[in-house]
């Protein structure tokens, strides 16, 4: 039977050899060479310890081939190589050995599919296995194009075939390497043999000894009856005795081999839960990406989905500040209150030269640290970096920078406390998976946020330019926004919708940018042409705003702000609407204006107190205004949510008078008023005594 494995042809500088090659070193140096300093020798070879503890690295050959050399001459041994090969026999030290070796029937059926085991630990080399007998095979390797292997290589492979069949209980096996590369031969070829197990042998014994007892008792019957009841008894005590030697073997071996598969079993379980965890992971974080917009609500989902899916103790996001200065903390988990307030106040200087923090240099060298011994690396932080790591208890961590494009938008990094668990390079390719997703989400959302400032800086400067026109009404509708987020927030409006009649206040008088000074200033009275065109300034506000492409939400806009002259009984204006045909943003904005221009100075009267002006409101609110939005504006005036700018002639507000301030009976009731100061003073008249009319 003839099996071939190999793979394309590769590049030198490819990696190529697995980490537990470098592992089976180790250990062996470990355990009889305790004098070589592991950190040294892998630091000399251009590795990290994270790498060789990572089962999915793999190395090039230039770092193999150094690693070697540096053994050899730490060691004084030639023939490490070998011996590396040979050290791994023992189940407990075979690593990833054990995952193929122990389940297998045998050494014949290993080798018969050693092309796998070895895909598993080197890419450089293709294998032919031929079978020669029951317990002799033959293996051909050969070097793929562009790979020049060392002899100490072949080598090693020859101490992990003797592994391989020691693995089984079984003896060294007899190695004959007649062709080899590095002897002018084009391939390596390797006739391995080897002796049956203890339980063949054994078994062998038993059969010979149980024909032996059959056919000396058919002869002593015929010779001398007499001894055939001895020479019964005597048989099967041996054959009994040399049965319940096999069966123990048997079941020694079978154990071992359930164990490694049971171990096996367990370690792919655990791979392919990590894998399923991931995978969610991943889903989940594009649903994150897709439902938040706003910077720190998507960092604190981030944040939340990577303690509930990852194995990290604790873990934070950091971004840059807004000047591009800092690093500054957004997001975490696992961290205390006291942390977090430490973690807020730290600096993170990212314009000072001299900055040698791993944040700092994470950021600016878009290059991922990973950490398992602050000790290792304590030289070449600053003493402000030392101090704050042992600060915040760090002594192994992961910082990753946040990529979008070419730009560094922050670091991600997490540690371990309570768990001890080691991180390992896979740690790392997990999270610089994950961060250039954080990258993008914090990008748009960031962008989102500029856009937002950008809209309701334009919406000031629209608001402004109307209020600019006279300055007794300078900040009108800033006011007005103001009084209508404190309603909103009184009557639990959703955050949607409070943000639609935010943007309908700040314009609900853009229509008086049509209306003429001569009228819109007037002191004295207005006839009642001049009346009837102030009143247009609504339509004109609305068609001026359909003219701007607000989207989804934001369509409701010209509408609730031209609506917000509408009374509930329909004597209202420009179109008559009834109680619930008033959109409830305009109602909001109806209460929030009306109170604005009676608390203000105009033209035509002198400021309300806030005393008079709720019960000017509250007689409003028997036809003309809803009677939930104006207690709601009275219940944020008490608990200090809306703040009215102070007048020389309305005195500060009394809490009791206007908790007794309701309509009707006595208590200055005024009837039917008039929904706006500006259409009807003679109600200002009444609360203020200053003679307006027109």
């Amino acid at each position: 039977m003839t099996v071939t494995t190999g793979f394309t042809a590769v590049s030198e500088s490819a990696p190529l050899y697995s980490s537990a090659i470098i592992t089976s070193f180790l250990k062996l140096v470990r355990s009889r060479y305790s004098h070589v300093n592991i950190a040294e020798l892998l630091a000399r070879s251009g590795m990290e310890q994270y790498q060789v503890e990572d089962e999915g690295h793999w190395f090039t050959q230039e770092q193999v081939d150094s690693f070697h050399e540096t053994l050899v001459r730490a060691t004084h041994n030639p023939s490490i190589a070998r011996e590396a090969g040979r050290y791994s026999a023992s189940p407990e030290r075979l690593g990833l050995l054990t995952r193929y070796v122990l389940g297998l029937a045998g050494p014949a059926k290993v080798f018969e599919t050693i092309g796998t085991i070895a895909g598993n630990l080197t890419r450089s080399t293709s294998y032919t296995s031929r079978r020669i007998s029951k317990t002799e095979i033959e293996l051909t390797v050969v070097p793929l194009a562009g790979v020049t292997e060392k002899p100490y290589q072949c080598e090693n492979r020859m101490g992990y075939f003797e592994a391989i069949v020691a693995g089984f209980n079984y003896r060294m096996p007899l190695i004959v390497h007649d062709e080899c590369i590095f002897k002018g031969g084009t391939s390596c070829t390797y006739s391995i043999s080897w002796r049956e197990s203890g339980v063949e042998l054994w078994k062998r014994m038993r059969l010979i000894a149980t024909g032996t007892a059959i056919l000396g008792t058919t002869v002593a019957a015929g010779l001398s009856p007499g001894l055939v009841p001895l020479l019964t008894g005597i048989s099967v005590m041996v054959v009994l005795m040399l049965s319940l030697i096999c069966e123990r073997l048997e079941k020694r071996e079978l154990s071992s081999a359930i164990e490694n598969l049971r171990s096996t079993s367990e370690e792919f379980l655990r791979n392919a839960n990590r894998t399923y965890t991931n995978a969610l992971m991943i889903n989940e974080m594009g649903h994150i990406i897709s439902k938040y917009n706003q910077t720190d609500a998507l960092l604190t989902q981030v944040t939340g989905l990577l303690q509930k899916r990852l194995e990290y103790d604790r873990g934070l996001i950091m971004l840059v500040s807004d000047d591009g200065k800092n690093l500054e903390f957004r997001s975490g988990f696992g961290y205390g209150r006291a942390m977090v307030k430490e973690m807020r106040q730290a600096s993170f200087h990212l314009d000072n030269p001299d900055s040698q923090g791993v944040f700092v240099r994470c950021h600016r060298e878009r290059k991922s640290f990973l950490v398992n011994d602050i000790t290792d690396i304590e030289n070449n932080l600053s003493r402000h970096s030392l101090k704050f790591l042992r600060k915040i208890g760090s002594k192994s961590f992961i910082c990753c920078p946040i990529l979008y494009e070419d730009d560094c938008l922050g670091i991600l990094a997490v540690d371990n406390i309570s768990s001890k668990r080691p991180l390992v390079e896979s740690d790392i390719n997990l999270l610089m998976g994950i961060a250039p997703e954080i990258g993008i989400s914090v990008h748009n959302a960031l962008m989102t946020e500029e856009r937002e400032l950008q809209f309701r800086s334009i919406l000031r400067t629209l608001a402004a330019s109307i209020d600019a026109r006279d300055n007794l009404t300078a900040g009108h509708s800033e006011r007005v926004t103001e009084y209508s987020m404190a309603i909103c927030s009184q009557m639990g409006i959703p955050a949607d919708l409070t943000e639609v009649i935010r943007v309908a206040s700040q314009l609900h008088d853009y229509g008086k940018i049509g209306i003429q000074d001569s009228i819109l200033k007037k002191s004295g009275p207005l006839s009642t042409e001049e009346r009837e065109e102030i009143k247009t300034h609504v339509v004109k506000t609305r068609k001026i705003l359909e003219e701007i492409s607000f989207t989804g939400m934001y369509r409701q806009v010209p509408f609730i702000a031209g609506s917000h002259h509408e009374r509930l009984d329909g004597t209202g204006y420009p179109s008559g609407l009834k109680g619930s045909e008033i959109p409830l943003g305009a109602r909001i904005i109806a209460v929030a204006d009306f109170f604005e221009a009676i608390t203000a100075r105009r033209h035509y009267h002198e400021p309300l107190s806030i005393d008079a002006a709720v019960k000017m409101l509250r007689a409003e609110g028997a036809s003309h205004m809803d009677r939930a939005v104006i207690e709601a504006l009275v219940v944020a005036l008490n608990e200090g949510k809306i703040c009215v700018p102070a007048s020389e002639t309305a005195p500060p507000l009394s809490t009791l008078s206007l908790s007794l301030a309701t309509p009707g009976g006595d208590d200055g009731r005024i009837g039917k008023a008039s929904r706006l100061p500006e259409e009807r003073p003679e109600i200002v008249q009444k609360f203020t005594g200053v003679g307006v009319s027109g």
